[in-house]
C-alpha cells in the first residue's frame, strides 16, 4: 500500500494555475506540491488550494468524498450500518472490516500536500508577500496537517495513553520516494508535534476566511478536540477558555433550528466553522454520498436501530429518520443529508468539519470533567437540546453524577453531530469504562478502540515499528 500512497503523493498533489483562492472548482491540474514550484504569492495560494482539495477528499471524478468521517466512525459507535448486510466493523472487529485503513492514505496525502507549502513558502522572503499573508498561508498549512496527523493518532494510536510508544506516524518533510522508512512517534510527542502546529494555526491564521477554508477559529475547535483526548487535569481550563474565546468574539453564532443547517442553509449557517463544498455539478454524478443514503448507487448507508432508539420521544426523529430498509432488518434510511426519495443537490452534497454546537458541548464536558458545576453543565446541554427542538429535559434534569452527565452530553453528541466528523466515536471512547460497555458493550477492550495500521505500511516502512497490539502482522 505504501508505494501505491508515495506515488499518489507525489503525482497526484498537483494544482491550477488559475484557481489560486477562488472557489474549489476544478482539480489541480498543473504543478505538483514539492516546494519547487512555490515561487511567490500567487503561486503560494495555489499551492494551499490544492492542499484544500485533499482536506476535502476530491477524487479522479471531480467530486468531494467526505464518507470517511460521516459513515465509519458511526458504525463503530454502533449508530449507523451498511444497508445490503452488516460489515464487521459495525462488531468493532476492524480486521475483517472493509472501514480498516480509513484516513490513512487520505491524512497523508494532506500531510504530504501541507508539507510541500511549508517548505516553499517558508523558503520564500517575506517581502513577496503582501501584508501577513505568509504567516497565514503558513498557518493554514499546519491547521491542515494538524487535523490530519490527529486523525491518525485518534484512529491508528493508542491517543488514551500518555505513556504509549504506539502514535502517529508524524510526517514533517515531503516524502520522496527514497525517504520512506521512518519510526512512528510516541502518543505523547505525536501530541507534543500537533498541538505546536495547532498553536501556530491560532496564533497566524486569517480571522475571516470562507466556510470552506481554515481560521484561527476552526485551529481553537481543533485544539479544543486535542485537548480533550489529551485528558490532562490541566487541559480542561484550557478547553473553557477557548469555547469561551470563540462563543464571544468570533463572528459564529448558534443556529435557532438545527434542522436548517441541513435542510435549507448549509454553509450559510452562522453556526458552520469549516464545511466541505461540493464541486461544481457535483449533485449530477452518480455515485456521490448522499445518494448512498437512499437506494440509488451501488452502496446503501443507514441507520440502525440503536440510533432510531435513542431518538425515540426527540423531535429529530421525524427528520433523521426514515422507513425501515427492507433489506436489513433493523436498519433505516438516514436522512440527515437528504429527505427520503429525493435526489442529490448542493446542499445534500456539503459537508461539516466542524460546527459551534460542538463547541459548546466540549465546553460542557470540559467542565463536568474538572469538577466544575452540573448545573452550568446542564444548562448549556439544555440550550443545545433547545434548539434542536427538545422540550422534555427529565433526563437531563436527572442526571445528578459526574457519570450521569457525562452520559447525557455523549447522548447530545450522538443526536446532534452523527455522521459529521466521526465525534460521536471518540466522545464515547472519552467516557468512563462503565459507560462505554453499557453504550457500547462490543468495545470491551481498548484493542478494539483503534484499527490496526495497514499492512502495506509495514511492507514499504521498515523502520515503522510493531503492529499496534492486539492484531498480527
Amino acid at each position: 500500500m505504501m508505494k501505491r500512497i508515495i506515488y499518489m503523493l507525489l503525482g497526484a498533489v498537483v494544482i491550477s494555475s488559475t484557481s489560486c483562492r477562488k472557489e474549489l472548482g476544478k482539480l489541480p491540474e498543473n504543478a505538483k506540491v514539492d516546494g519547487n514550484t512555490i515561487l511567490d504569492q500567487r503561486t503560494s495560494e495555489i499551492a494551499l488550494n490544492g492542499a484544500y482539495y485533499r482536506f476535502a477528499a476530491v477524487n479522479s471524478d471531480n467530486i468531494t468524498k467526505w464518507f470517511e468521517h460521516e459513515v465509519p466512525p458511526a458504525m463503530f459507535a454502533g449508530y449507523m450500518g451498511y444497508g445490503y448486510g452488516p460489515d464487521q466493523g459495525e462488531n468493532n472487529n476492524y480486521a475483517r472490516s472493509s472501514y480498516a485503513d480509513i484516513y490513512w492514505t487520505s491524512s497523508y496525502q494532506l500531510i504530504n500536500a501541507t508539507n510541500g507549502i511549508i517548505k516553499g513558502v517558508s523558503a520564500l522572503d517575506d517581502k513577496q508577500f503582501t501584508g501577513s499573508r505568509k504567516k497565514e498561508i503558513l498557518a493554514e498549512a499546519r491547521f491542515l496537517r494538524a487535523y490530519a496527523h490527529f486523525k491518525l493518532l485518534s484512529f491508528f494510536g493508542q491517543w488514551f495513553d500518555l505513556s504509549s510508544p504506539y502514535g502517529a506516524l508524524i510526517r514533517e518533510d515531503f516524502v520522496q520516494v527514497d525517504a520512506v522508512p521512518k519510526a512512528r512517534s510516541s502518543v505523547k510527542d505525536s501530541y507534543t508535534f500537533i498541538l505546536a502546529d495547532v498553536d501556530d494555526a491560532i496564533a497566524n491564521a486569517p480571522a475571516e476566511n470562507k466556510a470552506w477554508y481554515a481560521t484561527r477559529w476552526a485551529a481553537m475547535a481543533l485544539k479544543m478536540r486535542v485537548l480533550m483526548s489529551h485528558g490532562q487535569p490541566g487541559d480542561y481550563k484550557q478547553v473553557t477558555d477557548l469555547a469561551d474565546s470563540i462563543i464571544l468574539n468570533s463572528k459564529y453564532k448558534p443556529e435557532p433550528q438545527t434542522k436548517d443547517i441541513f435542510y435549507f442553509k448549509g454553509l450559510s449557517s452562522p453556526e458552520v466553522i469549516l464545511g466541505i463544498k461540493p464541486q461544481q455539478n457535483q449533485e449530477s454524478f452518480y455515485y456521490v454520498l448522499s445518494r448512498q443514503y437512499w437506494p440509488g448507487a451501488s452502496s446503501l448507508y443507514v441507520a440502525k436501530t440503536a440510533l432510531k432508539d435513542l431518538l425515540k420521544n426527540d423531535p429529530r426523529s421525524n427528520w433523521l429518520i426514515g422507513t425501515e430498509n427492507t433489506g436489513t432488518k433493523g436498519t433505516y434510511y438516514f436522512l440527515k443529508y437528504i429527505k427520503q426519495g429525493d435526489s442529490p443537490s448542493v446542499l445534500s452534497e456539503t459537508s461539516y468539519a466542524f460546527r459551534l454546537t460542538e463547541v459548546y458541548l466540549l465546553k460542557a464536558e470540559a467542565i463536568v470533567r474538572s469538577g466544575g458545576s452540573l448545573q452550568t453543565a446542564r444548562t448549556i446541554l439544555m440550550e443545545v437540546m433547545g434548539r434542536a427542538g427538545v422540550t422534555d429535559f427529565s433526563a437531563v434534569d436527572n442526571a445528578t453524577s459526574v457519570n450521569d452527565m457525562l452520559k447525557q452530553l455523549y447522548l447530545e453528541c450522538v443526536r446532534n453531530l452523527i455522521a459529521e466528523d466521526g465525534q460521536e466515536w471518540m466522545a464515547l471512547l472519552r467516557l468512563p469504562s462503565s459507560l462505554i460497555q453499557e453504550l457500547r458493550p462490543t468495545a470491551n477492550d481498548k484493542i478494539k478502540y483503534i484499527l490496526p495500521v495497514p499492512h502495506g505500511e509495514f511492507l514499504y516502512n521498515t523502520a515503522f515499528g510493531p503492529q499496534n497490539p492486539g492484531y498480527q502482522e
